[in-house]
């Protein structure tokens, strides 16, 4: 009569429990539940849910890590992010009127002049007209011209050249006539920004309108000589893609270092916009209702 094949049973083998477990059938998984079902059951093993997953807990050794992972959902969309109130409160004015670092648009709504460039779905952030240094040429001819004129009217007044007097006169008229116009059209520029653009509306006659989507701004500076420095203003450069741009260099815009953090923050952190001007709302209804 043969042997069995395989060593002889020995109770002190080390190996024996690695044998036994390497040679233990696999388990039956039941049908009835299959494995997209609420759980998935071993006929003779634990059952596995599936809200199991990763918690806090001690890292791998020597990671100094906590540990702690995320359990994915891979139902769950995109879930904004949550602003508290006291990131809100930081952001907004106090009692004083003063922003720590924003500034808020100078009207609820918009002008006549902008409202025809807006679409209804466009929130409306602000509009600026430009720094008055903007209008310090045409403002330095316009006083030159009058004394111009004045010495001239003096200096000719004891002599017999009326006609002199008259052409000096009229062209002191076409002086503050352009000085005049400089001036309309100075009133009439406007820098806008919306939750979804920039734009620069210019001209009386022939009016311009340029724009650019804050999507497609790749790099934005602003620029401050010492004299812009001195009186609060600035160059604004956007760039797009590379490429030159209707709307590329904005100058003598007042308050830069705020504005420019206006428009970055409408560009990455829109949320914290519309949560912001959001609650003031809120508040100024609730002031009104009082």
């Amino acid at each position: 009569m043969g042997s069995p094949s395989g060593p002889p049973f020995d109770p002190d083998d080390p190996d024996r429990a690695r044998r036994e477990r390497d040679t233990e059938p696999i388990p039956r998984i039941d049908p009835d539940d299959g494995p997209y079902g609420s759980e998935t059951r071993r006929s003779d093993g634990p059952i596995f849910s599936d809200d199991a997953g990763y918690g806090d807990g001690p890292g791998y050794g020597g990671d100094p890590r906590s540990g702690r992972a995320w359990v994915r959902d891979p139902e769950a969309g995109y879930q904004p992010p949550q602003i508290s109130e006291e990131e809100l409160a930081g952001l907004r004015a106090d009692a004083s009127g003063m922003t720590p670092r924003r500034v808020l648009p100078l009207e609820d709504e918009p002008s006549s002049l902008v409202a025809r460039y807006l679409f209804p779905t466009e929130r409306y952030r602000g509009e600026w007209k430009r720094h008055w240094i903007h209008l310090a040429t045409p403002l330095i001819v316009g006083i030159a011209a009058t004394f111009v004129l004045g010495y001239l009217s003096g200096f000719l007044a004891g002599q017999d050249v009326g006609a002199l007097t008259t052409i000096a006169v009229l062209l002191w008229f076409a002086v503050m006539g352009w000085v005049a116009w400089r001036v309309a059209d100075w009133w009439y520029d406007r820098f806008i920004l919306t939750n979804k653009r920039v734009m620069v509306v210019n001209g009386i006659i022939t009016r311009r309108v340029a724009m650019m989507p804050l999507t497609r701004v790749t790099d934005m500076k602003y620029e401050q000589s010492p004299a812009g420095r001195a009186l609060n203003y600035g160059t604004f450069v956007l760039e797009s893609a590379g490429q030159e741009q209707a709307l590329r260099e904005v100058k003598n815009l007042p308050n830069p270092n705020e504005l420019y953090l206006r428009v970055v923050e409408e560009m990455y952190e829109p949320q914290a916009v519309e949560a912001r001007l959001g609650k003031e709302q809120d508040e100024a209804k609730a002031d009104d209702g009082a």
